[in-house]
């Protein structure tokens, strides 16, 4: 692995009319000179930003490799501006959308962590509507959690969350990787009823591979397992890391991902 440091000064776009205009802080590598092949895109998970480990570590693969690579904190995530208890997965795909458009890049491999999995996978939905598109050349999925809000809270909601959630609009859980708590809001909730995507098959046009710590306190790996049944049968690799936790962060966890990321960028063209 390498040392990797997020020195760079990010660039900013502006997202949104009026009241809802927010800030997006991108890190947008360049590929080098003379270098064909995809660029990386990375999408955080709920709370994470451009500037963790994982996406550290994927921005060092395409300077190692010459490619490019985007970066960007959602708002209310980072250094990003916006109000994190604003944040929806339709915003957040927007956000993601509009980044996208700005850097145009022509092929594309995403990279999704939890929460980033859902945006990603409907991403790929959006960006398959349009006529001109970036080729989508690979998606690498780790600890994915599409539809969590739906299949993984819902469910679980207690009365008193359930009574927060009717009175304040939100309710809190303690954070294992945070001394501030989670806040997860009714507006996010109802959002994600119309952001589902385990409804039926996932038409993502391109190789898929899914990494998934069996030992996974916050996504299941059952729910990995539920994905690749939504997922065409050709091209989908999902392998199981029996004692890795959600954030799949340790050396060899993060040489799994580097691994997928690299063989789809290199061996997989369109």
């Amino acid at each position: 692995m390498s040392d990797v440091a997020d020195s760079l000064e990010p660039s900013f776009l502006s997202i949104g009319n009026g009241d809802d205009q927010r800030q997006i802080a991108m890190q947008l590598r360049a590929a080098r000179k003379g270098v064909k092949g995809p660029t990386f895109v990375w999408l955080s998970g709920y709370r994470s930003d451009m500037s963790g480990t994982k996406a550290l570590e994927l921005d060092a693969l395409a300077e190692r490799l010459g490619l490019s690579c985007i970066r960007f904190d959602y708002s209310g995530h980072g250094q990003s501006g916006g109000r994190f208890t604003d944040g929806t997965i339709s915003r957040w795909l927007e956000e993601a959308l509009a980044v996208i458009d700005h850097a145009k890049p022509k092929r594309i491999v995403l990279v999704g962590s939890s929460m980033g999995g859902w945006i990603a996978l409907r991403l790929i939905q959006e960006l398959r509507k349009r006529k001109k598109t970036p080729a989508i050349q690979g998606l690498v999925l780790i600890a994915p959690a599409p539809d969590f809000t739906i299949d993984l809270i819902e469910p679980n909601l207690s009365d008193v969350e359930l009574t927060s959630l009717a009175e304040r609009g939100y309710f809190e859980e303690p954070s294992d990787y945070s001394l501030e708590p989670n806040i997860f809001t009714r507006a996010l909730i109802e959002d994600g009823r119309a952001n589902r995507v385990l409804t039926g098959i996932i038409e993502t046009g391109c190789p898929v591979h899914i990494l998934q710590g069996m030992q996974d306190q916050d996504v299941p790996f059952s729910h990995s397992l539920k994905l690749v049944e939504h997922l065409p049968a050709d091209d989908v690799v999902l392998t199981l890391v029996r004692d890795g936790d959600h954030r799949l962060s340790r050396p060899q966890d993060i040489e799994r991902m580097l691994s997928a990321a690299e063989t789809l960028a290199l061996h997989n063209h369109p």
